[in-house]
């Protein structure tokens, strides 16, 4: 058997991962509320909630979101005319770019 592949994320992303957990804590215990009641609102284990907390990667992206929303932590503006009309303007500069990217012919450094 196999053992997969560890994913490994730049430095950039980790430290991001890490603010964002700690937004989530914090927002958490402004509340007043426990690991467990958070977790249980947001329909999933405290494990979880606690390697979100710490900025591990590989939680599923609505999961991050649903609690950042649950604690106040603002992502984006909650206006919600205002998220369709970025929405509405984001389609339509998406609609002026290509359909596909060509590979590139050279080598990324993407090294930050």
């Amino acid at each position: 058997m196999v053992s997969p592949r560890k994913r490994s994320y730049s430095r950039i992303t980790r430290q991001g991962l890490a603010l964002l957990g700690k937004l989530i804590r914090t927002g958490r215990s402004e509340r007043g509320l426990t690991a467990q009641e958070l977790a249980d609102r947001a329909g999933i284990s405290r494990t979880t909630l606690y390697n979100i907390e710490k900025g591990a990667p590989g939680a599923e992206v609505g999961i991050v979101f649903e609690l950042a929303c649950l604690v106040g932590v603002r992502l984006f503006d909650y206006d919600e005319g205002a998220l369709q009309a970025q929405t509405a303007r984001l389609d339509e500069k998406l609609t002026l770019l290509p359909k596909s990217v060509r590979p590139s012919r050279r080598e990324v450094d993407d090294a930050f």
